[in-house]
Order: structure tokens, then sequence, then C-alpha cells
């Protein structure tokens, strides 16, 4: 038998609580921990990112989709 696992918890852009792959979701360390962002703050910081002049983060497509429990 195979099962899939998401995890979830709040975005640190804004707050709101979202299901996400944690070895796949764009994230920001803060105090050494990894912070997870949604695909809405991601989508809404490109963007600015790009007319600053900072690489866009490329959202992994497994980001916001189940991950296989062996990969834990």
């Amino acid at each position: 038998m195979m099962g899939y696992l998401m995890a979830m918890g709040p975005c640190f852009g804004c707050g709101k609580p979202f299901m996400f792959n944690p070895n796949h979701v764009p994230s920001i360390t803060i105090k050494g921990e990894r912070e997870p962002i949604c695909k809405t703050c991601i989508e809404r910081a490109n963007p600015l990112r790009k007319a600053n002049g900072i690489p866009e983060v490329v959202i992994d497509p497994r980001a916001y989709e189940p991950m296989d429990e062996n990969e834990l």
C-alpha cells in the first residue's frame, strides 16, 4: 500500500494556512528555520522582485501537491 501526505501551516507572507509539500515548497529561512510561502504570495512578489533586479522565485511543480510518504 502506498500513502501520500501534505503539510499544513501558515504562510510566512500572508499568515493564511495552506497545504504544501514540505520538501518542495518555496520558503524563507528565519532564525535557522524554513518558513513556507504560499503560491499567492510568490506570484505577488515575483513582479516586484523582477522590477528590483532580483531573480524571480521559480515554483517547483510539486510545491503544492501531495508527496509520496517514502520521500519523508
